[in-house]
């Protein structure tokens, strides 16, 4: 004779007023910014949200499904509140300086990031990880190739770029220390749009 295991089943009251899978989602992202992946679990979450652990189980199955869950609302913030705010600015240039300075003031997203390279090993992390990482590059490559360079310059370019977002956040991590004092991060902003950002060509620019 085999036992099974069923999930809590939430009350008439948690019913009612019950929280949404979204807000389950964000509360997950938030304890991965704060603590990492390793500290999301039900009972933390559920005391945080202020409900009962049946709450959960009313929207997911495990504890694996809301990492999922979790890491798919990222996924579609970014590609909502970056790439689709980016979309409506036709000169690739000034695409690239917005988006250079958007990624460089995001500061939630570069620690959920980081708390997620930090955990590359799980097997819930490592494809969204991945997946992210390829459409940033492509997107840059895009990005670099309406600028005005090649393919292979488009690509070392856009990879140069990507490196430079991740070495700064692993150095951080590295070094344990905040964000530089305001002034002196935003010269490092500049300097690195200076440097990355295809100049106007000689002929385009004395127009």
């Amino acid at each position: 004779m085999t036992s099974t295991i069923t999930a809590p089943t939430p009350d008439k009251s948690e019913r009612k007023g019950r929280l949404s899978a979204e807000d389950w989602a964000q509360a997950a992202l938030d304890l991965i910014a704060e603590q990492g992946v390793a500290a999301v679990a039900v009972e933390p979450l559920a005391r945080r949200l202020g409900v009962t652990k049946g709450s959960f189980y009313w929207h997911f199955p495990s504890r694996d499904a809301l990492l999922q869950a979790a890491l798919e609302r990222w996924e579609s913030v970014e590609q909502q509140s970056v790439f689709g705010t980016l979309e409506a600015i036709p000169n690739p240039r000034e695409r690239l300086r917005n988006l250079f300075q958007l990624v460089a003031h995001e500061a939630k997203s570069h620690v959920i990031y980081s708390a997620l390279l930090n955990a590359l090993d799980h097997p819930t992390v490592q494809p969204v990880m991945e997946r992210v990482s390829q459409r940033r590059l492509e997107y840059l490559t895009a990005s670099f190739r309406q600028a005005g360079l090649g393919r292979s310059d488009a690509q070392h370019r856009a990879r140069l770029a990507y490196a430079a977002y991740v070495g700064f956040l692993q150095l951080q991590l590295q070094l344990q220390t905040s964000r530089p004092p305001r002034e002196e991060f935003e010269a490092y902003v500049e300097h690195m749009m200076d440097t990355l950002i295809p100049p106007l060509p000689t002929q385009e620019s004395s127009r």
